[in-house]
């Protein structure tokens, strides 16, 4: 089982490394691989006047600071120059949703000697993630992550049959991003809305049906963050959240 959680945007090491250091002692507890999450540049905002984060070259430093303490990391890259720069720094190379069809993105981060999480676009059906794969040959692990289906204007979905058809058809390295599937995309303009009480239902749900990866924005403050706050969980529920997907977890 593998869990990847931390904030939406890297806002300083301290706020980062607070945030780690709590998810990995409640996935200690679990038996369960923690990955820590946090993005450098958000760079596929609503609108301009969005806030994106530090950049690059602010976060590199923290993040091999954050490494150097015994965490593995996961960012997500826009380009293929972030990915020359972030690939002896980060565990986990992560390709957004809206770039899931970009060939070469895809195919110069399965180059490195990283792990490849890609998050499977809204606009993609489940077996439309053989064509993402095609891509990966070169690649040391790849992940697929379910992230929501677009349903009209500003609405997410989850289709759990479509997730069961990857996971049995396709492959079994499967990660649900729980609090991204509760998101309102562009619903607040600036920045995307959501509701972060539909977090714990969909979590138990999809470990009931055999999911086994999670991915999780939290928040120490999340109502106060820079980006995607309405659909952020509160850090100080997120050990329970990991309780139930570990009490719910069908392994048939």
């Amino acid at each position: 089982m593998i869990i990847i959680a931390g904030p939406c945007q890297h806002e300083s090491l301290e706020q980062s490394l607070t945030i780690a250091n709590h998810c990995k002692k409640v996935c200690d507890k679990h038996g369960i691989d923690y990955y820590f999450k946090a993005s450098f540049d958000k760079a596929n905002r609503t609108s301009i006047h969005g806030k994106r984060g530090p950049g690059i070259s602010e976060t590199l430093p923290d993040f091999q600071k954050i490494k150097q303490e015994g965490f593995k990391i996961l960012t997500d890259v826009h380009t293929e120059g972030h990915i020359s720069r972030c690939k002896n720094v980060v565990d986990v190379l992560q390709i957004p949703a809206f770039l899931c069809r970009q060939t070469d993105l895809i195919v110069s981060a399965c180059k490195t000697n990283c792990i490849v999480n890609i998050k499977k676009g809204q606009f993609l059906a489940p077996w439309d993630v053989k064509g993402i794969l095609s891509k990966c040959t070169d690649a040391k692990e790849v992940w697929i992550t379910e992230r929501g289906t677009s349903f009209g204007y500003n609405t997410l979905v989850n289709d759990f049959t479509g997730m069961q058809y990857i996971m049995h058809n396709i492959t079994n390295d499967l990660v649900f991003d729980v609090t991204h599937s509760v998101q309102a995309p562009g619903g607040q303009g600036d920045s995307s809305g959501g509701n972060r009480d539909y977090i714990p239902g969909l979590a138990r749900s999809a470990s009931a049906m055999g999911v086994s990866n999670f991915f999780l924005e939290v928040h120490q403050d999340p109502d106060n963050a820079p980006s995607d706050g309405p659909n952020m969980l509160c850090l100080q529920d997120f050990e329970q959240i990991v309780d139930d997907i570990v009490r719910y977890n069908y392994r048939g």
